[in-house]
């Protein structure tokens, strides 16, 4: 049990430090996992739901950002675009195999 403690406060504290950060690493966390399982399993459901959490992050990523700027802005604006730009992407790609 020491080890899911361990990870149980650590989630605590990034979620008291910084909550948006944190909702924006989880939703991030949650599309690499439901795109992972759309890799596996063709079903549409799962693709959507993973293109729409990518492109809820990165929006709330460039929205914090223009807000609160932060000291890797820069780097931080160039990876929520590429994102952005990816999960637009594979939205268009989804909308032609329709």
């Amino acid at each position: 049990m020491g080890l899911w403690d361990l990870w149980v406060d650590f989630v605590i504290v990034s979620y008291q430090h910084n909550p948006p950060r944190f909702i924006e690493f989880f939703m991030l966390t949650l599309s690499i996992i439901m795109l992972v399982i759309a890799s596996v399993v063709p079903e549409k459901p799962y693709l959507i739901l993973g293109l729409s959490f990518l492109l809820g992050s990165s929006v709330s990523t460039l929205v914090r950002e223009a807000i609160t700027p932060s000291q890797e802005r820069l780097f931080t604006q160039i990876t929520a675009l590429l994102l952005f730009s990816l999960s637009i992407y594979g939205f268009v790609s989804f909308l032609e195999m329709l």
